[in-house]
C-alpha cells in the first residue's frame, strides 16, 4: 500500500514527465526533471528506478524517459486536474492567472473525480487553461494549437499569443500590465543587435504599442497564425478550437481520465 505522501510524489513526477515531453519528447531527462521539481539528480534517478519497477515509466541507462501506457493514464489525469483547477480558480473564484499555479499544485491531489467532472461541466468544457496549455478531455485528448516561438518570427510577421511557457508570477504580471494575454496579436518589429531585446508591436485596439522583450519574455511566448474560434462543444472532445488543431491522443484505454480513481 502506498501512503498519501508517496502517492503525491509519484503523481508529481508523472505529471512533470508528461509536461516536459508534451511539446518536445527530447525534454524528458533526469536533469530537466530535477530542475522542474527542485530536487537533486540523484533523487530523480532513485525515483525513476521506483517508477520503472511499478511499470509507470521505461528508462534505459543514459537514455530518455518514457511514460508507459499506465504511466500516461495517471499523468494525464493529474494534468487534467491541475489545468481544470487553475481555470476554475480564475473563472469562478476571481483569482488572477499569476496566482493559480501554486494553489493548483496542492488542490490537484485533493479533488475527487466527481468534482473534476463537475468543474469541467460548470466551466463549459474548456479546452485550455489560463496560460494556454490544453486541458485533456475525459478521454485523454488534448487540442494543441499549431504554434511557433515568437523568437522564430521574422520582422513584419504577426501572430496571436497562444501559450505562455513560463508561469513565473512576476513575468505573468508584467505581461498583464502590457496588455499581453491569450489571443493578443503581436507583430515582430525588429531584433536589436548584439543580443539585445526583441521589439514587438502589441495590437490591442487603437495605435499599436511597441514593447521590448528581454530573453525571458521572448522564451515564454508561443504564437499561432490564427485566433481560436469557439468550438461550440457541448460534449467532451467535440470541435476543434484552432485551424490546423493538432490532437495529442494520449489515452484510448479501458477507462476515461475523469472516471478513474486515484490509484494507490
Amino acid at each position: 500500500m502506498v501512503d498519501s505522501r508517496s502517492r503525491t510524489v509519484i503523481e508529481d513526477y508523472l505529471k512533470v514527465l508528461f509536461n516536459l515531453g508534451e511539446w518536445d519528447p527530447d525534454e524528458r531527462s533526469n536533469a530537466n526533471l530535477a530542475a522542474r521539481l527542485g530536487v537533486s539528480t540523484s533523487s530523480v534517478s532513485e525515483m525513476i528506478r521506483k517508477l520503472t519497477a511499478q511499470g509507470l515509466v521505461s528508462h534505459e541507462p543514459y537514455g530518455g524517459i518514457e511514460l508507459t501506457a499506465a504511466g500516461r493514464t495517471r499523468a494525464v489525469e493529474m494534468v487534467r486536474r491541475h489545468r481544470l483547477v487553475e481555470t476554475y480558480l480564475v473563472e469562478r473564484l476571481g483569482y488572477s492567472w499569476d496566482e493559480v499555479h501554486d494553489e493548483a499544485e496542492v488542490l490537484e491531489h485533493a479533488v475527487s473525480p466527481r468534482m473534476v467532472e463537475r468543474m469541467d461541466h460548470a466551466l463549459g468544457r474548456p479546452w485550455r487553461d489560463p496560460h494556454g496549455d490544453p486541458i485533456p478531455t475525459p478521454d485523454g485528448v488534448l487540442h494543441q494549437p499549431p504554434t511557433s516561438p515568437v523568437a522564430t518570427l521574422s520582422p513584419g510577421s504577426r501572430g496571436f499569443v497562444a501559450r505562455f511557457i513560463d508561469h513565473d508570477p512576476e513575468l505573468l504580471r508584467w505581461f498583464a500590465g502590457l496588455g499581453v494575454g491569450l489571443d493578443t496579436e503581436v507583430e515582430v518589429v525588429e531584433q536589436k543587435p548584439f543580443g539585445g531585446p526583441l521589439v514587438v508591436a502589441v495590437h490591442t485596439g487603437g495605435e499599436p504599442r511597441r514593447v521590448e522583450l528581454g530573453i525571458q519574455a521572448v522564451l515564454a511566448l508561443c504564437v499561432a497564425q490564427h485566433r481560436p474560434h469557439p468550438t461550440g462543444a457541448e460534449e467532451p472532445g467535440a470541435g476543434c478550437p484552432y485551424v490546423g488543431c493538432q490532437h495529442l491522443d494520449t489515452i484510448r484505454a479501458e477507462h476515461s481520465v475523469s472516471g478513474s480513481g486515484q490509484q494507490s
